[in-house]
């Protein structure tokens, strides 16, 4: 059983980052709020949330401060979207302002690994049974670089301006679920059977400004031409 909730005033959600590397001109990318999971407030955001917000707002009507301080704007928003796993955002920090700088240096030696969004719940509901509230609708205005995360499991998993060194299996894997939309087992299979040929592609297209989800979708079609896995 579930009941509708009134409209909350301002609240905070923190996810954690994990920063294997940040750009020397600020920039990354990763998930400001995971769908479906249970936050240590025991909320929920729901797959649609942030949808009314996003496209009235746009990332440039979204801010970056630093610790929910409006008086600490670090830089700016460049891509914020929903997709099947969460709020997925793309930034720069405004390496030109002390305050940036700072937090630059911190989050390139692990010292600051978290983000934290600024909201006002417009619908949500709470299951009696389990106490569980679930956020239907946010009107979100800002995120922040913040110390403390709340909910563990949202992660960094490509920072923008290329790679220095060739993924992982785990980044690898990471990348074809997040990017390139392929199920787990199907993103495994592609690791069995085309990672070799995406090392080639990326190797050849060092020095242009293909992407790297475009390379990993190109190296799944060389695996089958018409999209499935054998």
């Amino acid at each position: 059983m579930t009941a509708d909730m009134p409209v909350q005033a301002g609240e905070r959600k923190f996810v954690d980052l994990a920063l294997d590397e940040v750009e020397s001109d600020g920039s990354f990318s990763g998930y400001a709020s995971l769908f479906g999971a249970v936050d240590l407030a025991k909320d929920v955001v729901e797959r649609g949330a942030f949808s009314k917000a996003l496209r009235e707002r746009g990332a440039k009507g979204i801010r970056m401060l630093y610790q929910h301080d409006p008086a600490c704007p670090i830089g700016t928003w460049t891509e914020l979207r929903e997709d099947h796993r969460g709020l997925f955002v793309r930034g720069r920090l405004a390496t030109g302002v002390a305050r940036a700088r700072e937090v630059h240096a911190l989050m390139r030696v692990g010292a600051l690994d978290g983000l934290s969004i600024g909201f006002r719940t417009v619908r949500a509901r709470r299951d009696a049974a389990t106490g569980i509230r679930r956020i239907l609708e946010a009107d979100l205005w800002e995120i922040s670089v913040v110390t403390f995360p709340m909910l563990p499991g949202a992660r960094i998993g490509t920072v923008k301006g290329g790679m220095k060194r060739l993924p992982t299996v785990r980044e690898f894997e990471s990348w074809l679920t997040r990017d390139a939309g392929l199920s787990r087992s199907d993103a495994r299979m592609v690791i069995a059977k085309g990672f070799a040929s995406l090392i080639r592609q990326r190797e050849a297209a060092m020095g242009t400004k293909q992407s790297l989800a475009e390379i990993i979708r190109q190296a799944t079609r060389l695996i089958d031409p018409k999209g499935h896995m054998q």
